[in-house]
């Protein structure tokens, strides 16, 4: 079976945390998806597609339990804000 690109990118981007604090948010969430998308040189989807696959996977903003990992939360810290280095 087809490992699809949403649950690619939730292995490769995002690590679960349940105790976590403030888990990723929407804006937040789809930002890390788009960076990660840069660095595999993929077209990111339209966010009303990555919501609905997240709903299909009970991935919610900010009750999701979810933080950051890898190379893809460095490049969207890095854009996000690009004044701390």
């Amino acid at each position: 079976m087809a490992h699809s690109q949403f649950a690619q990118f939730l292995e490769e981007a995002t690590t679960t945390d349940d105790q976590a604090d403030s888990p990723l948010g929407r804006d937040c969430l789809y930002g890390l998806y788009t960076s990660w998308c840069f660095l595999h040189q993929r077209t990111p989807r339209a966010e009303s597609s990555f919501w609905a696959a997240m709903k299909k996977r009970h991935i919610h903003p900010g009750s999701n339990g979810l933080r950051m990992t890898g190379p893809a939360a460095a490049d969207y810290i890095m854009a996000s804000y690009p004044g701390v280095v």
